[in-house]
């Protein structure tokens, strides 16, 4: 797909480029393609930040649970631009091999069937069932049980943008499997 809303290019307005600079944690790598499409809201773009950052760097679920919710429900949005970034740069380090990013785009094992559930619950119907509900309350604290759902949440978010503005696949971005 053609973007419908290009990448911004450099030069960047010093905000923006402050912004870009701290999503890639610093780096003076080139920002993300999908950073860069977000770019065209400056306010938008600090507070994606903000938000992302915050469950990524700062949030208070197991990295494997994060990446079973966030693998999830890029898969189920179809956002592969997203799976993919975290199937190449997250999954990696947390030894999630390709048995696990084949579950979360397909479902089974060895995926964590409750997160699949939660997600497909939200996804499906915005609400999860009391059953779920309940094993969630058994395995997370209160402040881990608001953080699963955001991050259901926000990855709707980047998932929409992805898929509305046609953000391009990064060339070293996994691909989804086949089934």
């Amino acid at each position: 797909m053609t973007p419908r809303l290009p990448p911004r290019e450099p030069p960047y307005d010093p905000p923006v480029a402050d912004a870009l600079r701290r999503l890639m944690g610093g780096a003076d790598a080139e920002p993300l393609n999908l950073f860069r499409t977000v770019a065209h809201n400056e306010a938008l773009l600090d507070r994606f930040r903000q938000i992302g950052s915050t469950m990524l760097s700062f949030g208070r679920l197991p990295a494997v649970d994060r990446e079973t919710v966030i693998h999830r429900t890029t898969a189920r949005c179809g956002a592969e631009y997203e799976w993919g970034v975290h199937a190449a740069l997250f999954a990696p380090g947390l030894g999630l091999d390709e048995d696990w990013l084949a579950a979360t785009v397909h479902g089974g094992d060895p995926a964590d069937p409750l997160l699949l559930a939660l997600v497909d619950e939200l996804h499906d119907t915005g609400v999860a069932t009391d059953a779920t509900w309940g094993a969630l309350r058994e395995r997370y604290d209160d402040a881990q049980l608001v953080e699963v759902v955001c991050l259901v949440g926000f990855y709707h978010l980047v998932s929409f943008v992805c898929g509305t503005f046609g953000v391009e696949r990064e060339p070293w971005a996994a691909r989804f499997p086949d089934a």
